[in-house]
């Protein structure tokens, strides 16, 4: 850990820098699966996806800035590596024998929605740290992942 002024005690950083190291590994996934996604996409509605799931992976990548700065604020090493991503990920492998649209749509889905999971957890944790910053960082980051899934998931449901 580097020297900070931060007011929140050394072992709690080391803590809270663990989480965010976490939950950034996840982050870097869920981009770079998007994209995978957006390359291989296929069918009737592909200009559609294609464009959406790069839209999805353009504001995960803001996500995963927004989760990488405070690491070093608080005097952590970030650990924001694709290979360091690989390694600590908590995401499953994103299939690679799919090119329909529909399946596209059901594994993006997916993680997304795992990966809100992840975040909303985050939040709890960070409020058993007592630091109300990173739980307020997670809750902006859910909010954000919970629309992306909206976007993708509406390319699955029917009207009722």
């Amino acid at each position: 850990m580097h020297a900070t002024k931060i007011d929140i005690p050394e072992n709690l950083r080391e803590k809270l820098v663990a989480l965010l190291n976490a939950r950034l590994a996840d982050a870097i996934d869920l981009m770079v699966q998007t994209k995978q996604a957006h390359w291989n996409v296929k069918g009737p509605s592909f200009i559609a996806l294609h464009e959406l799931f790069d839209k999805v992976s353009e504001e995960v990548e803001e996500h995963v800035d927004t989760i990488a700065e405070p690491i070093t604020t608080l005097g952590g090493v970030t650990d924001g590596t694709v290979r360091d991503a690989a390694k600590a990920s908590n995401l499953p492998e994103y299939p690679h024998n799919i090119a329909d649209g529909k399946d596209h749509v059901e594994a993006v889905s997916a993680i997304l929605a795992k990966f809100g999971a992840l975040v909303r957890k985050g939040i709890d944790q960070a409020n058993k740290l007592e630091d109300a910053d990173t739980a307020d960082l997670f809750t902006g980051v859910s909010r954000g992942i919970d629309k992306l899934l909206w976007f993708v998931e509406a390319h699955a449901q029917a009207a009722r």
